[in-house]
């Protein structure tokens, strides 16, 4: 079997976006997209994180695991030496490859760079660049975008650069300016996304660098094309998430049960404390109609949650929901949960916002997480919501279940 390895460098310092890999674009953060584009691909075999920040390393395993992809993502301690802002990506992959040869024992045949700055790369667009190197014969791939535009740079003006901004003169570097021909006259060029590059292993190895020999020029969607460097370039990107992401979330027809946590999930995480000690949450009354659409729609349904407040208990009898609370290990009690009531985890969502909820999303086949979950929660969730904990979030499940009157089941 021909082994395809796809490395995703991920350093933990970026100058321009503090913590960039980990900043969250349509609910999940960069890295954990680009593993999920990885190993959404049938080519790909491994996917190696190349990182020196240990919360990157987490986000990347928890979308392994998201996407039932665990023992194909690895996470490689990138080296202080190769870890600075001068040093290459090519550096990365080499010693990413070294580490994934020298663990298990078997050559790769063909490496992929992903970058996590293009957040809008797909699995298609993965498979495809590396399908041109294992399947068709180049020797090296790049994802590229049709285009058409004039390029024009500016003359210097005393033999130095023109100040930006300036009157100084302009020539035309893929035309000539006094020459204006149609678009569909015009040579057809292209640009180099930056997300994804293929190269056969051992020509990398021996040249150094990732173009050489045929380079194969793989399409994809312009729309799709954007690089985060600056913070402009992430609002950019999280402005077009919800028009670009291709977003599956569960129907009636996936799910039998609903389980909730509560504190973060049907709360916005705060907790008012007043002179006495005692303790206010507050919650969302959205949260509470659709959970009542929920219950008459026929769905089992807890809130299940390690808070000893008894704030938790109070709300399940408003809601008439049964509760379980206090509780240290939620997988176990969700297991036994699932098992008195006769329901398959797989057909179970469960909707949390921290890292205690982790193990409950390995169980169910609908891990869940609310918009301000934590980076790691988002990473493994199989969907996440737009809405906040205690903003509506659980209103917000009960629409991808019942519809948006909360009346017909979504189908």
């Amino acid at each position: 079997m021909t082994t395809v390895l796809a490395v995703i460098p991920a350093r933990g310092g970026s100058k321009g976006v503090p913590g960039k890999n980990l900043a969250a674009v349509g609910g999940v953060p960069l890295v954990a997209r680009a593993v999920r584009a990885c190993t959404g691909s049938p080519l790909v075999t491994d996917v190696a994180v190349s990182t020196d920040d240990p919360a990157i390393a987490d986000a990347a395993r928890a979308a392994g695991a998201a996407a039932g992809a665990a023992g194909r993502v690895h996470c490689v301690e990138r080296p202080a030496d190769i870890a600075g802002d001068t040093a290459t990506s090519e550096s990365a992959v080499l010693h990413a490859m070294d580490a994934y040869e020298a663990e298990h024992g078997r050559r790769v045949d063909v490496v992929l760079l992903v970058q996590c700055t293009s957040p809008f790369l797909t699995a298609d667009d993965i498979d495809r660049v590396a399908s041109a190197v294992a399947k068709d014969g180049a020797d090296t791939a790049v994802t590229v975008a049709p285009f058409h535009a004039f390029v024009w740079r500016r003359e210097p003006a005393t033999g130095t650069p023109a100040a930006a901004g300036t009157a100084d003169g302009g020539h035309g570097v893929n035309h000539d300016k006094s020459h204006r021909p149609r678009r569909q006259d015009r040579p057809e060029d292209f640009l180099e996304t930056g997300a994804a590059y293929a190269m056969d292993a051992r020509g990398l190895r021996l040249h150094g660098h990732r173009f050489f020999g045929r380079t194969a020029l793989v399409e994809t969607d312009p729309a799709r094309v954007l690089e985060i460097d600056d913070p402009h370039d992430l609002a950019r990107a999280r402005a077009l998430a919800p028009l670009l992401d291709q977003v599956t979330v569960p129907t009636r027809a996936d799910v039998d049960a609903v389980v909730l946590d509560f504190d973060g999930t049907q709360t916005d995480d705060r907790v008012l404390v007043d002179s006495d000690g005692r303790e206010l949450v507050a919650v969302h009354r959205g949260d509470g109609l659709g959970i009542a659409a929920l219950r008459r729609a026929g769905l089992k349904l807890l809130i299940l949650s390690t808070e000893q407040n008894p704030v938790v208990a109070a709300r399940a009898r408003k809601l008439g929901l049964p509760v379980l609370h206090g509780i240290d290990r939620k997988d176990a009690a969700l297991q036994r949960w699932c098992a008195e009531n006769a329901v398959a985890p797989e057909r179970v969502l469960y909707a949390g916002n921290d890292v205690n909820d982790l193990p409950c999303f390995g169980l169910v086949g609908w891990p869940v997480a609310v918009a301000s979950a934590h980076d790691s929660v988002r990473a493994a969730a199989r969907a996440v919501t737009t809405t906040p904990g205690g903003a509506g979030a659980i209103r917000e499940i009960a629409t991808w279940l019942l519809g948006p009157t909360l009346s017909t089941p979504a189908q």
